[in-house]
């Protein structure tokens, strides 16, 4: 019996002439458009995103009253939106900036510059607000204020309070000592000129450097290299009466507050460092330095400077025995002094007569109640001035210790051999480079000597191998 085809498939006839019928072809899916078609029966395209997503985003029909208040009513929850910060909970508006100062990038902590870009990168950055600086002196006391009168210029420029206590010298005498910033790219340019000159002098050098000094990191020194926290100054300059008034200055001479205060003990110290407690306690209450009333006070930092603490004209006689009268004064005063600050946006510097102190105990814990303590040693008057090992530096740094602040260890520098060098305009710490063997500033008959002298490094190049005759590097 012959096969029926299809109705759809019409019969094909065979070469031999029989009928095989035509097996329908696979229908392929129709082509998706990439517009939808529009009409009552065009397919619906389905969104990946949720049905409640999708119910938010989309926009509201024509007519409707949706459509109606929708302008209206979203631009009004914009506007009553509060800011990023305030919907947090718990968390507050952001206080604004306080001029002069950063948050620290290691432990958040905010920060001011000492005046001085060389000594904040030894720091770690700079000064803590809140925190206490401690200067030991040098022998004559020539460089330690240097850096005592730089603290106190970087906080005229930046508009910073200042409470400036003395009972060496007048605080006005202190102010008219200041370096001049150099705020104008005339004095940039001079001072830069010279910072370069020093540069290519020692690129002439590069080669004569040891092999352990070449990788070292680079430290801020000159005016050439760009930075945004903290100023450059120069020291053969005075800064301007103008720009002194500019800021808010507190005064304390010892000899002038002195005669009109009954002599007695407060706090069981001296009368001299009582007083002067009870000044800086009224200015940081009245001032607002401590967060009373921030809507009606300007927020400003405090900056502290006490020169030559301890010394006799403080009527302190640490620094004359061995076995002083009242040795609990001085450390009593730095006890209560940091707890002011910590409570207040104040920072505070102190330099100590360190090589007057006779009893050492006395000493570390003056050390130990200072969050950051520099030691300053200067050749004058020393074997190491005539000594050709240190003939480009006037001194070394000693970085005693550095705070932890918001963690576990503190932000310790990279090196430990640090000295400082006064130039013509500029006051710079730097990284002790030692003149390698067989150099041609160095003769031959001076080794034996520099290898004598070498020695004397015990504090500033500890990893450094000496040889019986000459120094291997």
């Amino acid at each position: 019996m012959p096969l029926r085809a299809s109705p759809s498939a019409p019969a094909r006839r065979t070469p031999g002439g029989a009928d095989t019928p035509r097996v329908p072809a696979p229908q392929r899916p129709a082509a998706v458009s990439p517009e939808p078609r529009a009409g009552p029966g065009a397919p619906r395209r389905r969104s990946h995103l949720p049905a409640r997503r999708r119910a938010r985003s989309a926009p509201p029909p024509p007519g409707s009253a949706r459509a109606n208040n929708a302008g209206s009513h979203w631009a009004a929850a914009a506007r009553a939106a509060p800011p990023l910060a305030e919907r947090r909970p718990g968390a507050g508006p952001r206080p604004p900036a306080l001029p002069g100062t950063r948050p620290s990038v290691r432990h958040g902590q905010l920060l001011l510059s000492s005046g001085l870009p060389s000594l904040d990168c030894v720091l770690g950055g700079g000064v803590a607000v809140g925190t206490l600086l401690l200067i030991e002196e040098d022998k004559y006391g020539l460089y330690s204020n240097l850096l005592f009168k730089y603290f106190l210029a970087e906080g005229i420029v930046c508009g910073h309070d200042l409470f400036v206590a003395s009972a060496k010298e007048h605080p006005d005498n202190i102010l008219k000592e200041l370096p001049a910033p150099l705020l104008d790219d005339s004095h940039r340019k001079e001072l830069g000129d010279e910072a370069a000159a020093v540069k290519s002098e020692d690129c002439q050098d590069s080669m004569k450097i040891a092999w352990r000094y070449q990788n070292l990191p680079k430290m801020e020194t000159s005016p050439t290299t760009y930075t945004k926290f903290g100023h450059y100054y120069d020291i053969s300059k005075k800064i301007s009466p103008e720009l002194c008034q500019s800021v808010k200055l507190h005064r304390f001479y010892l000899h002038e507050e002195l005669p009109f205060e009954p002599k007695m003990k407060t706090w069981n110290m001296n009368s001299g460092y009582a007083r002067l407690l009870q000044s800086i306690q009224r200015i940081i209450s009245q001032e607002g330095f401590d967060g009373s009333d921030p809507q009606k006070k300007r927020r400003n930092i405090l900056r502290i400077g006490i020169q030559s603490l301890g010394s006799i004209l403080w009527g302190d006689d640490v620094c004359c025995s061995d076995t002083p009268e009242d040795p609990q004064s001085l450390t009593k005063f730095l006890y209560i002094l940091r707890g002011l600050l910590r409570k207040s946006l104040s920072a505070c510097i102190i330099t100590v007569p360190a090589h007057l102190i006779q009893n050492k105990a006395i000493m570390e814990r003056v050390t130990n109640l200072s969050d950051m303590v520099v030691g300053l040693e200067s050749f004058i008057g020393s074997e190491r001035e005539t000594n050709p090992l240190y003939k480009d530096y006037h001194g070394l740094v000693h970085v005693h210790q550095i705070p932890r602040l918001n963690s576990l260890i503190c932000d310790v520098s990279d090196t430990k051999d640090l000295a400082f060098r006064l130039k013509r305009k500029q006051f710079t710490i730097e990284r002790l480079h030692l003149p390698p063997d067989l150099s041609d500033t160095v003769s031959r008959a001076s080794k034996q000597d520099l290898a004598g002298s070498a020695k004397l490094l015990s504090s500033g190049c500890g990893a450094m191998a000496i040889g019986e005759k000459h120094l291997d590097f």
